[in-house]
């Protein structure tokens, strides 16, 4: 894995590093590939595990998801397996390296926007306990979605090159940069000043895309090293065999089909 989140890497090696030998049994490894969902143990413990993707897979279809990125088929399959976690009342561990959902009008008519809404809906109705770490990216929709700090893990921890905001430091730069040149034509003197602002603000989005600022903020609980998350996750699943279901019984608002 790369400092600057650009590098792709399987999410099952990742795992395999941190769960039980042996113990992944993999949810619909064919479908929704851009998400890696399944039971393990971590410690002895029973899990749910939910896992961003990084390397760029092939479709039935023949064709090519970005790793990192959630599409309609990966949501479908995630919000699924949440459901079935909280129906078997086992503990899920979110492992976020995300840039968001897909976008465009192929994935809206794919249903993206159903698919995620109902993969919040059941994350945010969950009574099972929860943790998130976050290993990369986590940005946008996706980080809500993969249960981030809105959504009330029980703990949420992250990697010292984790990176934290609604979007990349470039892409928000770019973002601002293309509304205010339409808000106001540019002339050729002013690029100099374009360029300069264009800068700031992508140093200002950098500055607060750090892990350290989010920790400062309780956006996170804690900074762990890479090396220590199962030792982290066995004692935090410890801590979370006592405390009580969020709920009695699970129930999501309606979902579409």
């Amino acid at each position: 894995m790369s400092a600057d989140g650009h590098k792709e890497y399987d999410a099952r090696e990742l795992l395999a590093a941190i769960i039980d030998g042996g113990s992944f049994e993999e949810y619909k490894a064919g479908y929704g590939q851009t998400l890696v969902v399944g039971y393990a143990r971590i410690g002895g413990r029973a899990v749910g595990i939910v896992a961003n993707q990084r390397v760029r897979v092939r479709t039935a279809r023949g064709g090519i998801e970005i790793g990192g990125v959630i599409y309609t088929e990966s949501a479908d399959k995630a919000a699924r397996f949440v459901m079935d976690c909280n129906q078997a009342r086992t503990p899920i561990v979110f492992f976020q390296d995300v840039v968001g959902f897909m976008v465009g009008r192929e994935a809206e008519q794919s249903g993206i926007i159903r698919a995620g809404a109902k993969l919040v809906n059941a994350v945010s109705n969950c009574i099972v306990p929860k943790i998130t770490v976050v290993v990369g990216n986590s940005f946008g929709a996706g980080n809500y979605a993969l249960c981030g700090k809105a959504y009330d893990p029980n703990f949420i921890v992250a990697w010292p090159g984790a990176r934290y905001a609604v979007m990349d430091a470039e892409q928000a730069a770019q973002t601002v940069m293309t509304i205010m040149k339409k808000s106001q034509k540019t002339g050729d003197a002013e690029a100099e000043d374009a360029s300069r602002l264009y800068e700031q603000i992508k140093s200002h989005y950098q500055e607060q895309m750090d892990i350290r600022y989010g920790a400062a903020r309780g956006w996170v609980d804690a900074i762990i090293q890479p090396h220590e998350t199962r030792q982290v996750l066995v004692r935090l699943l410890e801590i979370l065999s006592q405390a009580p279901l969020r709920a009695p019984t699970f129930h999501t608002g309606v979902l579409q089909t």
